[in-house]
This record gives structure tokens, sequence and C-alpha cells, in this order.
């Protein structure tokens, strides 16, 4: 679902409000995502929808690293998310929605859902 002319990006939340390495639940264009906030203080926003459980909990997952990838892993059946892409790390025919996000005078902005890349 793309966001209506005029409001690209909305507006959600302070970044000094996200907990680090923690996940917060926010309704964006309508959307349920999950927004999480890593070491560094880059942001990511997903879906919130766990696709293997069907549930709405990926904000409550355990934020991680493998390699050089930030993930999260649902809490549901512990399946790990790229924070990046949506991709998940343990099955690749499985993905959920990633957003732009980007920071704009200490405020997180969520964006349009982010196209799919190729698989290489």
């Amino acid at each position: 679902m793309t966001p209506p002319v005029g409001q690209e990006w909305e507006p959600v939340c302070r970044l000094e409000d996200l907990e680090v390495e923690r996940g917060a639940a926010a309704l964006v264009h309508g959307q349920a995502v999950a927004l999480f906030r890593t070491h560094d203080d880059r942001v990511y926003a997903l879906a919130n929808h766990d696709p293997f459980s069907r549930a709405s909990v990926l904000a409550r997952g355990i934020v991680g690293t493998r390699g050089e990838v930030d993930f999260v892993a649902s809490p549901m059946h512990k399946h790990a998310f790229d924070l990046r892409t949506g991709r998940c790390l343990d099955d690749d025919h499985v993905s959920v929605a990633s957003y732009e996000v980007r920071i704009e005078s200490g405020v997180v902005q969520v964006g349009s859902r982010q196209e799919r890349r190729a698989s290489a």
C-alpha cells in the first residue's frame, strides 16, 4: 500500500523514545509496523506480522546479528528476519514487508514500502 500523496513520510516517534535493540509497534499508513533501533542508532521498520505464526508479534522479537546482518527473531517460532530487507534468514522463500525510515530533527519517520530486491 502506497501512502497518500503529500504523506509519504509519517512521523512516528522521537528516536530517543525507541529502546536500543528492542522493538516498538506503531500504526503507519494504516499498517501495523514494527520499529527497531540498533546499538549504532540505525532504525528499521518491518511489517509486524509473523508469516509463520500469523500473529502480529515481530515488535516483541529479539534483536540480534548474524555475521553482518541485523535481524529480529520472532517470539513465536524464532524465525529470523533481516531488518534491512524483511527476508527470512531461515527460509529464503519467506519475507515480510520492509519500509523506508529516516530521522529528521530527532523524529523517526516511516516512508513507503521498499521494493523487493532480487536475491543473489
